[in-house]
């Protein structure tokens, strides 16, 4: 797959999986379009994505507000941009027991993992089924089976399985793969939330030890160059993809025992 002068947007783009994609995508030579909620983290990217001879533009979105992401539409619309690759990759995740979570939470969630996705698609249709693109989006293995303390994570990114399938099964001109990391060395479990929606500001130990994003970034960018349609990517703890697939019980002996950090 051809990247050279094509255009990349990717959403929360300043920070983990997202920024080291950025630098994937620019090394390859695609343009990018980065997207986030802080303009100084989204300009330091886009400035390190230009040392390879690409042009970046940076826009702030916040996949929480539909009129940030119709803004985005329309500019781009506007600006005459044409996508090549969509990487819906901003997200939030969750540390805290099920029924201690406020619903509130819930909803907080699924309007950032899972809904901001799919309005940002819907507002560029037009240019999708006009030209195609390949979308890849940033899932995890909690979208494939559930985990302690994540249930609301889980929900968000088990829906952006079925939604990102199913598109792809509908219209032949939009390819989609679902990345699927496990415990990746970045900031998330920092900025999951609590019962009560407040960022915990703990590091994981899993997250602390977890796969470098970097490594993470390079094996994404394989498995979207090859047209994959998913690909898990991680250490260790990835095992447990096969182990719910094949040996289900042996699965929820171990997510039940294992730590739930």
């Amino acid at each position: 797959m051809e990247f050279k002068n094509k255009t990349a947007l990717i959403t929360g783009g300043g920070s983990g999986i997202g920024e080291a994609m950025a630098y994937q995508y620019a090394k390859k030579g695609a343009n990018v379009i980065l997207t986030g909620r802080r303009i100084d983290t989204l300009e330091r990217v886009a400035a390190n994505c230009q040392k390879f001879g690409i042009k970046t533009w940076c826009r702030t979105v916040d996949m929480e507000k539909p009129e940030t992401i119709d803004a985005l539409a329309e500019w781009i619309i506007g600006e005459g941009h044409q996508i090549d690759f969509l990487l819906l990759n901003a997200g939030i995740s969750q540390r805290a027991l099920t029924l201690e979570t406020d619903l509130s939470v819930d909803r907080r969630l699924m309007e950032v993992n899972y809904f901001g996705g799919i309005h940002l698609v819907k507002a560029l249709k037009g240019m999708f089924l006009e030209r195609g693109v390949h979308i890849a989006v940033v899932s995890s293995v909690s979208g494939v089976f559930g985990f302690p303390v994540r249930s609301a994570y889980c929900a968000s990114k088990h829906a952006i399985h079925g939604f990102y399938e199913t598109i792809a099964l509908e219209y032949p001109q939009i390819k989609t793969t679902i990345l699927i990391p496990g415990r990746i060395h970045t900031d998330v479990s920092k900025n999951a939330l609590d019962g009560n929606g407040k960022a915990t500001g703990i590091m994981d130990p899993g997250q602390a030890n977890g796969y470098d994003v970097n490594k993470c970034a390079r094996k994404a960018i394989k498995a979207i160059a090859r047209g994959k349609h998913q690909k898990v990517i991680g250490g260790f703890d990835t095992i447990m993809v096969p182990f719910y697939k094949y040996i289900p019980c042996l699965f929820r002996l171990i997510a039940r025992n294992v730590s739930a950090r």
